[in-house]
């Protein structure tokens, strides 16, 4: 289809000065047409359903036009509650959705119609830019956000994507699997809620926000949400904001164009470009000068991306997923990232656990080391004792993941096969998170004498920040206090040093 450029009121006469006053054109082919309230011609049995909300009839019949093209059956509301009767009475499974209706905004309809029917794919469309109001319609369980005017190039993105991951039948899905996802090695508890968040964001092409202290698989995470959603045959590019200089970062974004600045002999993609219909994973994301920060911000909101030099802006179709060491709390206190472009990757945010959280995980990843490091470095190592195994699980492993791989193969280097025991392990501190933080609060208590409350609390809060690794919210829940709390008291404590 190619875009038309025909008013509104070509094609419903009744609706062209709502439309032309209220709403901006889709930039969808328009559609010789009224609005369409019945259901059309095709098939129930042979097609999916897709309800569209949409008071304006202009737009309404433009989508309708458009999807019944793309093999839907449509059905079609301009009220909130003419569009919930539609969905109670017919086997819809796909919502377009406008969340400006004229008896009750749209994103309230989303968690009923969810509970009634889970699998529901909802698209929500609506003239607001505001962050706000995507993260509030993503965090009510919609599976994409457009603004208008809609491009249809997005629009086809975003349906094509509801449509292969969340329209089908029940007993059909692949994310409802317990089985560990992608690369992952490990069933406990707390892995599996890693895992049953990294199903639920690949059905979306929402922004995801991945945290956790070094090592504990970030990236790795990204790799499964993007091998596991519809995005997986596209690239997948990974850009560290924290290992580059900051005024290298902007080409390194989003590209340039030969003859752009000194030295820049060749036209360059930028991360961005590159990832065009797959995804992109910014690493150490709150690292991102601020330049760049308002340039990602411009991007999310329209898809498009100007790389430095050029004189029009290019239309791409990426899914950004973000990461970083801090949880979201740290990130939005910390000042370092801009808060309307927070709010944009911080549509669904998976905490990646510390592998002493879930120590159980920990034979099952040393036998797969075991294999594959005894074929990478040509060993013959063929098993791991018990006793190997409880020597690791009762290591901190404050590196986590990736310390504990990096020591099996040090220990698998330095010694001969078959079989891995306890003493070929190198020798890392036993004790345990709790341990050192009882340790820490005997050899504290010894210094309390003469000291005031006040003085004694700001003893205790910081002991507890470094504890944690400068982490406020992991302090602030040791300590059971709110976070905003320390951060008040560190004001205070500033002023007065």
């Amino acid at each position: 289809m190619t875009i038309s450029t025909m008013s509104a009121q070509e094609n419903d006469q009744s609706h062209a000065a709502a439309a032309a006053e209220t709403e901006p054109h889709s930039g969808l082919p328009d559609y010789e047409g009224g609005p369409r309230h019945e259901v059309s011609s095709k098939d129930p049995s042979a097609a999916e359903h897709v309800l569209l909300i949409e008071d304006i009839g202009s737009l309404r019949a433009i989508y309708d036009a458009y999807l019944r093209a793309a093999g839907f059956v449509t059905h079609s509301a301009e009220t909130a509650a003419e569009g919930l009767a539609i969905f109670r009475s017919h086997p819809i499974r796909m919502v377009l959705l406008d969340l400006m209706l004229p008896d009750r905004d749209g994103d309230t309809l989303i968690a009923e119609m969810l509970e009634l029917r889970p699998r529901t794919a909802i698209i929500v469309v609506t003239a607001d830019r505001s962050a706000d109001r995507a993260v509030r319609a993503m965090h009510a369980g919609a599976v994409d956000f457009l603004v208008k005017p809609i491009d249809e190039t997005r629009l086809n993105a975003a349906i094509e994507r509801a449509r292969s991951s969340s329209l089908q039948a029940p007993g059909e899905n692949p994310y409802e699997s317990k089985a560990p996802l992608g690369e992952f090695i490990g069933t406990s508890p707390r892995m599996q809620m890693v895992y049953e968040r990294a199903r639920s964001a690949a059905r979306s092409s929402a922004p995801v926000y991945l945290w956790g202290e070094s090592g504990t698989g970030k990236e790795l995470c990204a790799h499964a949400i993007h091998s596991s959603g519809t995005r997986g045959s596209g690239p997948f590019v990974t850009l560290d904001c924290g290992s580059l200089p900051a005024d290298r970062l902007d080409s390194e974004l989003f590209g340039h164009h030969s003859g752009a600045f000194p030295g820049a002999l060749h036209d360059k993609p930028g991360a961005v470009a590159m990832a065009d219909g797959g995804t992109l994973l910014l690493d150490n994301v709150c690292e991102l000068p601020m330049p760049a920060q308002i340039k990602l911000l411009r991007f999310l909101e329209t898809g498009q991306v100007k790389p430095y030099g050029a004189t029009e802006p290019v239309t791409v179709d990426v899914r950004v997923i973000s990461a970083s060491a801090n949880t979201p709390e740290e990130t939005l206190a910390s000042g370092k990232m801009r808060e309307d472009l927070y709010y944009r990757l911080n549509v669904l945010s998976i905490e990646m656990p510390p592998l002493r959280s879930h120590g159980e995980d920990i034979g099952p990843i040393a036998r797969m080391a075991l294999d594959r490091f005894a074929a990478e470095e040509n060993r013959c190592y063929t098993e791991i004792t018990d006793e190997a195994i409880r020597k690791l699980e009762r290591m901190p492993w404050p590196g986590n993941v990736r310390q504990l791989m990096n020591v099996l193969r040090a220990a698998m280097v330095m010694h001969d096969g078959p079989v891995l025991r306890a003493e070929m392990l190198p020798d890392i501190p036993t004790v345990s998170a709790q341990t050192d933080i009882a340790e820490a609060g005997a050899t504290t208590v010894s210094t309390f004498e003469g000291m005031t409350l006040a003085e004694i609390e700001r003893l205790v809060i910081e002991a507890a920040i470094e504890r944690h690794d400068g982490s406020i919210p992991r302090a602030a829940n040791e300590l059971g206090v709110a976070p905003s709390t320390i951060y008040r008291k560190r004001e205070s404590w500033s002023a007065q040093d």
